[in-house]
């Protein structure tokens, strides 16, 4: 795990497939708040990797209501778009040491071979056998083999994950050529020197593949804290892909204490009427990441926001 010594460096990172709602205001008011509160960095990352479900003007759009609703981060903003370079160099070093083989079956294949897991299909590893002829592009996946994690999160407690049971061998580079999520955000975290992720919860699940790949390519694991989603009144967690509303500048405090409340915060009711630098101000003071409530998702009438 990281250092605790090491000075705190934190992160966040919305993906420009819309613009912001409520949802991602309350995992970025976490991050920044933790990372603060601890007297740490904050630095932002795009994470634009998937360029068709991209929104054209979606990144500017963030930045302009981040900076509208106070939110002032360190140092220059990654793109992960301008760092395929970077992902091919890490992936080819996995090739070398053989962490990671080619695979060229279709979906329909992996479908109709895989068994459910944690969080979808578990490919049962048919194309380290060898390749189909009958294809020539190719993902490549990372060997799981009996890889045991245990890791602890701050606020949603132990996982224990045997990972070629539970998740199976994992995409790094799809047969488009894209790089995957897992890949590129361990690079990232590394490259930025990320010492503790706050995000939300619907990533849980992802923490057992970036440790295995932190693990493979001996790199140090940040500290993690998994907040609740906020979820829509059918229970499903609130994004851009079921028709968030977005937020807007012009009830920024309103926003922003309400994202509060959902963390668990205690604020008093005249904190709304007052400037954004007094409500950061309070914020700054008062956080404290044991109140976020240890759910994996929230209703919005059970945190009392909206």
């Amino acid at each position: 795990m990281t250092d605790i010594n090491k000075p705190y460096i934190g992160r966040y990172a919305p993906s420009p497939t819309g613009p912001l709602h409520f949802g991602s205001l309350v995992a970025a008011v976490a991050s920044y708040l933790d990372a603060r509160s601890h007297d740490g960095r904050w630095l932002l990352r795009m994470e634009d990797l998937d360029k068709p479900r991209e929104m054209p003007g979606a990144a500017d759009a963030i930045l302009h209501m981040l900076d509208a609703y106070g939110f002032e981060w360190d140092g220059s903003i990654l793109y992960q778009s301008q760092r395929h370079d970077r992902y091919q160099a890490v992936l080819d070093r996995l090739i070398a040491a053989d962490w990671v083989y080619p695979c060229n079956c279709s979906r329909r294949e992996v479908a109709e071979i895989a068994r459910a897991g944690i969080e979808g299909p578990v490919y049962p590893g048919t194309c380290r056998q060898g390749l189909s002829q009958q294809r020539a592009a190719r993902a490549w996946r990372i060997k799981t083999d009996a890889a045991h994690l245990v890791f602890n999160d701050q606020i949603q407690g132990m996982f224990d994950h045997h990972m070629q049971r539970d998740v199976g061998d994992f995409i790094l580079k799809r047969a488009d050529g894209q790089f995957a999520y897992q890949l590129a955000v361990v690079v990232d975290d590394a490259d930025q020197g990320i010492t503790h992720v706050v995000r939300g919860a619907d990533l849980l699940n992802s923490t057992s593949r970036q440790i295995l790949l932190q693990y493979s390519l001996h790199l140090p694991s940040p500290h993690y804290a998994h907040i609740p989603v906020v979820a829509g009144a059918d229970g499903q967690k609130l994004s851009k892909q079921t028709g968030a509303l977005a937020i807007s500048e012009t009830n920024a405090a309103q926003m922003l204490v309400q994202a509060m409340r959902f963390l668990g915060m205690n604020t008093p009711d005249e904190l709304e009427k007052e400037s954004l630098d007094t409500i950061w101000h309070w914020a700054k003071l008062h956080w404290h990441l044991e109140a976020v409530p240890r759910q994996l998702s929230v209703l919005p009438e059970q945190s009392g926001h909206l």
